[in-house]
This record gives C-alpha cells, structure tokens and sequence, in this order.
C-alpha cells in the first residue's frame, strides 16, 4: 500500500520547499559563469583561514540556528487504538515518501512542528500492509468530531489535538494545498489510503485525510 503524494514546483514554494531551485532559475546565465572580480593583496592583516572562525565578539563556537517548534516523536489515538513512534522522513522530488514499516507513523520534516502557532503538523502510516493485515492507521477512518489525538514531542511534552473533520479525496486530484499546507488554525493532519482498491494496479484509489486542532499542553 503506498500512500505518496506529489506536489508541484508551486506547491512546494508555498510551504517553503524547493526555494533552492527556483531562487538559482531567477540568475542569468551570464551572472552565473562571469569571472569573480580579481583579489589584490594589500600586504595587511593575517593570513586568510581556510574557513574557521576567527576570534571575535560571537566567539569561537557560535550555537547553530534553532528551528522553531518541537519534533513529534510519538502518536496515541485511543478512539483508534493507535498507540506507535513516529518517525522523520522527507518529501524528495515532491513526493511523500512511504512510511518504513506497518506500526510506525511517519512525519515530514518540510511540515510543521509542535508548539509553533498555525502550522501544520502532517503524518502518515500505512492502513494495510502486504503479508500483514491492518496496519497501525486501519481505524482512523471510524474517527469522529472531537476525537482525542495525543501527540509526544522531543521535548516529552504532550500535545492534544481534536479531531475536525475527515475527508476521502481521490488520489490523483487531492488538493495538496488544502492537505499539507499551513492553516489558520494550529492542527493536525492524519493521512493514509483508502476508497477502493484498485486490484490490477495493487494501490488504493483515494486518501483518507483526518485534520485535528490543538487544544491543550501537557493535558491532565
């Protein structure tokens, strides 16, 4: 069961991804290839590193940038009974890449972390698995308004989300926007196969898309 997703140059640039490519498609040829402007020696100063830090007022061992928000690392679902870890993977090429096993949920990296105000954290896994049977999101489809989802960040805090709505879209026309981008509310998205099952091909013909909206930290 594959649950990919494909995402289009102007979709990726809307949520951030593939800035690289098109900022180097805005440089002409010419600015490209011209020949860097001569470097004269004015026999002052040290001699240049070879790219160390040099003493100074941010110090020698500068903190690399932080990234807002909080990895999750852990999915509990009881409505579902989906209790898995959840795992760090990418959109290569514009394609979410398929969780690695039946129990595990994967989450992408180029979507949203915890704890950050309208993001929007998006999650796959598997609803079947060849060899195995029903997987870790089987249920997910019986979800309901309200429904509790805990999510556990890196940082061992929890973040409780409810559950909004559930959609079936069909799986060459999803409105990819709609699904993984940012939203005016702070949420979660849940996504795995469903519909019918294409036997010819071996995939199912639609997604299931569960979208939830934090509630609260840290519940008691």
């Amino acid at each position: 069961m594959s649950i990919k997703m494909r995402m289009n140059r102007r979709e990726l640039t809307r949520f951030g991804i593939g800035g690289l490519a098109l900022g180097l498609a805005t440089v002409a040829p010419s600015q490209i290839l011209a020949a860097p402007p001569k470097i004269e020696s004015t026999e002052r100063g040290e001699m240049p590193t070879t790219g160390g830090m040099r003493p100074g007022p941010i110090g020698l061992n500068p903190q690399p940038l932080a990234v807002a928000g909080v990895p999750p690392i852990a999915i509990n679902i009881q409505a579902a009974s989906v209790d898995a870890v959840i795992e760090t993977l990418e959109i290569v090429d514009g394609v979410m890449q398929d969780p690695t096993g039946p129990w595990v949920v994967s989450w992408y990296k180029e979507t949203g972390r915890l704890d950050v105000p309208n993001q929007n954290v998006v999650v796959a896994a598997h609803v079947d698995y060849w060899d195995v049977g029903p997987a870790v999101f089987y249920n997910i489809r019986n979800l309901a308004e309200g429904d509790v989802v805990d999510l556990t960040g890196e940082d061992n805090d929890v973040y409780r989300y409810e559950v909004q709505w559930l959609k079936l879209y069909d799986a060459n026309n999803a409105p990819i926007e709609e699904i993984v981008g940012n939203t005016d509310d702070t949420s979660l998205t849940m996504i795995t196969c469903g519909g019918e099952f294409d036997y010819a091909d071996g995939e199912y013909l639609s997604r299931t898309v569960v979208r939830a909206t934090f509630k609260e930290k840290n519940p008691a």
